[in-house]
């Protein structure tokens, strides 16, 4: 069989547009993130999430999955530069993009503020979730964890809708015979981030994927390169993989990072590119298979 191979990147954190924070934005969450912003663009850097997206597209990738935070505080100015920036990377049908808790961070509760994000979130043409996407032997599951929340928390939550919805999509036999891939912003497996940053439904989460099974969880947040399983049917387990931000240089903390995913015959091999310290561009970091870690 030829391999199918799908790219992850998350958190790439744009820089927000003139006119992305405004007077009355003084009175919502969106000025504690502003404040955070002075410090956070010395951390994520347009330049480097350019060279990130260089390296990527060099390599051809057959589907981008990116989970998450494409923004900072949610505003509709930024919203509308993310969909500018989505529209540079090539065609909307071979990216998925997963919201993230920044991209919620404030305004309108509803999922319909992603609607002009449409083309990327799934092929039904609506701003829904789950959204499933058939690509060659693949089907990705994507999921929507992205909701507004108190100051201080970056908590997110799929909500009882979603969840029976992925319940009966995981339980399909139409997706039975593909390789079923689940990308969402918040790691779903216990630990992974602060409890104040963690998925407040992660346990209903994971007893659909004990209960249906999956092949392969991606998800954004946590900033760090985390490897990681949960439970799935009949004591098998499924891998959980995150990436670190799409924009971060390499002071202090995890630098910018994605992942090639190789899927061929069911067999999984990830190879890891990012910005290392010291060296101009981006490099093979390593490479495993996900059989080592199941």
């Amino acid at each position: 069989m030829s391999i199918y191979r799908i790219a992850h990147l998350s958190d790439p954190h744009l820089p927000p547009p003139p006119g992305a924070f405004r007077w009355k934005d003084v009175f919502t969450k969106r000025l504690l993130s502003r404040i955070a912003w002075r410090r956070k663009r010395k951390v994520h850097r347009p330049e480097v999430l350019a060279a990130l997206v260089a390296d990527l597209k060099a390599a051809g990738p057959d589907h981008v999955v990116i989970s998450g935070d494409l923004t900072n505080f949610a505003s509709r100015t930024e919203i509308a530069a993310a969909r500018t920036w989505l529209e540079t990377l090539g065609n909307p049908a071979d990216f998925t993009v997963s919201p993230g808790n920044h991209d919620a961070l404030a305004g309108s509760a509803e999922v319909e503020r992603f609607a002009t994000w449409t083309p990327w979130l799934g092929d039904v043409g609506e701003t829904s979730f789950p959204q499933v996407r058939v690509r060659g032997p693949v089907a990705i599951f994507n999921l929507c964890s992205a909701v507004r929340t108190a100051p201080h928390l970056a908590t997110g939550r799929l909500g009882e809708e979603q969840l029976q919805r992925l319940d009966a999509l995981l339980g399909d036999p139409a997706y039975a015979g593909l390789f079923r891939l689940v990308t969402l912003h918040h790691p779903p497996q216990k630990g992974a981030v602060a409890k104040r940053k963690q998925l407040e439904d992660q346990a209903e989460l994971r007893a659909i994927l004990a209960r249906h099974g999956a092949d392969l969880v991606l998800h954004g947040h946590a900033h760090e390169s985390l490897i990681g399983s949960v439970p799935g049917p009949n004591s098998t387990v499924i891998p959980v993989l995150g990436v670190p931000s799409a924009s971060a240089q390499p002071r202090g903390h995890s630098p910018a990072r994605w992942h090639m995913i190789e899927i061929e015959d069911r067999q999984v091999r990830i190879i890891a590119r990012g910005v290392e310290p010291g060296r101009e561009g981006l490099s093979e970091l390593g490479r495993y298979s996900l059989a080592d870690i199941t």
